[in-house]
């Protein structure tokens, strides 16, 4: 069973990655793109029956089987708009089939390397797959050829590479702590011999090997204050790669921080890793928090709210504990499906007004009533209003820190009472007043965006209680 959901995974997408760089044309190309990309989420669905294992190279846990599973279905939904929204683009003219020669390559390249960032036991292949994913996305931020495009492309690409260059530097460190305890080769590099010997290793040692690894990885995580590429990445990138990197490689690299972190609670010398985080989450949300009020631009006020959002999930992994835990995995999920359901909506609107600017996208109750209603939702989901699911995650992520930390409550609470009023500022002059800008039909699909935005209201009235007992277990498997 394991190795079968593997091969659906990891191989059978790679196998297409081939195909897809061979062909020329785009139906083809994002038909096989959905294909491969449901096969992975059928690998994944497999997994919740596969063993609990630690292998040589493979680690099969509740926490990676829950984030594979969270990563294909993102993956899987993005692909089937992505299908239609870069179609549309083509027959507009803002791509050409040779700026899309490897487009859907990239994608499936993309997926691969997270899951295996995620399904690996090995640190170095942990890095390697998430280094490849990033140089995957930076292909594609630049795909419009533009200048900003570009710029935003070799911004993301600089940034990107100085954040894995020093989680580089961190996993050789951490390396080389194992070593004199493990052995040298693939023992030292494994994680859960990492984790069940960490007592062992030398602490300072250890210690320095998380600074590089949390500041390294929390690059890629998009935490304040580094942070500097992903506004201009989702705002110069076709929307999908937005949905895509908010959704899923943001949290990725934040797993990897969470698994270094595991290793870490295993030795009580060693500096307080939980606590370096909250002090980045905490920065994050309320430097994005502010930061809201201030933009122009559609897709990165959505930026700037993956920063607030990836904030408050690192602060509640950070204090630990069963519940916060369990809180800062509800609210991964809330915000992988509701922030790609609102690119999905964005994608929308920006093809049926042919800006991003917000001042061009006014009035849509009256021009567009159905992207003002599929926006609304978003925004009203992803800013915390009850029923939705991330009004659920907030609650028990602000409860929990006020029964453990009441200071830190008051700030967490601040934080995103602000980014809430940015949000509804901008949504009411999105909504309301006279259309602007221009008038196009759509043609993308809305079925992802309104299957994000059903499960996330779902989730907000009803959790299954066999999805609670698997966040529990992933609790537990935190610490």
């Amino acid at each position: 069973m394991t190795t079968f959901a593997l091969i659906l995974i990891l191989v059978v997408p790679v196998i297409g990655m081939a195909l897809l760089a061979l062909i020329a044309n785009y139906r083809i190309g994002s038909t096989l793109n959905v294909l491969l990309s449901a096969t992975a989420f059928a690998g994944a669905c497999l997994l919740f029956w596969a063993p609990m294992q630690a292998g040589r190279f493979f680690l099969i846990d509740s926490f990676n089987i829950y984030l594979v599973a969270l990563n294909s279905f993102v993956g899987l939904t993005t692909s089937i708009f992505s299908a239609t929204y870069i179609a549309h683009e083509l027959e507009k003219g803002t791509l050409t089939p040779k700026s899309l020669r490897f487009y859907h390559a990239l994608y499936q390249a993309m997926m691969t390397f997270m899951g295996l960032a995620l399904l690996t036991n090995n640190l170095g292949l942990m890095w390697v797959g998430i280094e490849i994913a990033t140089l995957s996305t930076v292909v594609m931020v630049g795909i419009y050829r533009t200048p900003q495009a570009i710029e935003a492309a070799w911004k993301y690409f600089i940034l990107g590479s100085v954040g894995i260059a020093l989680a580089f530097f961190g996993t050789i460190l951490l390396y080389l702590t194992a070593e004199s305890v493990l052995g040298e080769g693939v023992p030292a590099m494994t994680l859960s011999n990492l984790q069940s010997n960490a007592a062992q290793f030398d602490p300072a040692l250890l210690s320095l090997a998380f600074v590089f690894l949390l500041v390294g990885y929390g690059t890629k995580v998009g935490l304040a204050p580094l942070h500097a590429w992903l506004p201009d990445a989702h705002a110069e990138g076709p929307t999908p790669i937005s949905a895509v990197l908010s959704g899923l490689l943001l949290n990725v690299a934040l797993y990897a921080v969470l698994r270094i972190k595991m290793i870490m609670a295993g030795n009580p010398d060693t500096i307080p890793a939980g606590l370096a985080m909250m002090i980045m989450g905490l920065t994050s949300l309320i430097f994005a928090a502010v930061m809201l009020y201030r933009r122009r631009d559609i897709k990165r006020l959505f930026a700037y709210s993956s920063i607030e959002h990836m904030g408050i999930i690192t602060f509640a992994f950070g204090m630990g504990g069963p519940l916060a835990n369990f809180a800062g995995l509800l609210h991964m999920t809330m915000h992988s499906l509701t922030k790609s359901g609102i690119f999905f909506a964005v994608g929308h609107i920006v093809q049926a007004k042919g800006t991003q600017k917000m001042s061009g996208i006014t009035g849509l109750a009256k021009s567009h009533p159905s992207l003002a209603w599929a926006l609304g939702i978003g925004v009203l989901a992803i800013a915390g209003v009850p029923p939705f699911g991330v009004f659920t995650s907030e609650f028990l992520v602000v409860t929990t820190t006020f029964a453990r930390q009441p200071v830190l409550a008051m700030i967490l609470a601040l934080g995103i009472i602000v980014a809430f009023g940015a949000l509804l500022m901008h949504l009411q002059k999105l909504l309301f007043g006279e259309p602007g800008g221009e008038s196009h039909k759509v043609k993308a699909s809305a079925l992802p965006m309104f299957i994000h935005f059903a499960l996330v209201l779902l989730a907000g009235l009803w959790l299954p209680p066999i999805l609670v007992e698997w966040f529990k277990q992933v609790a537990e498997v935190l610490g």
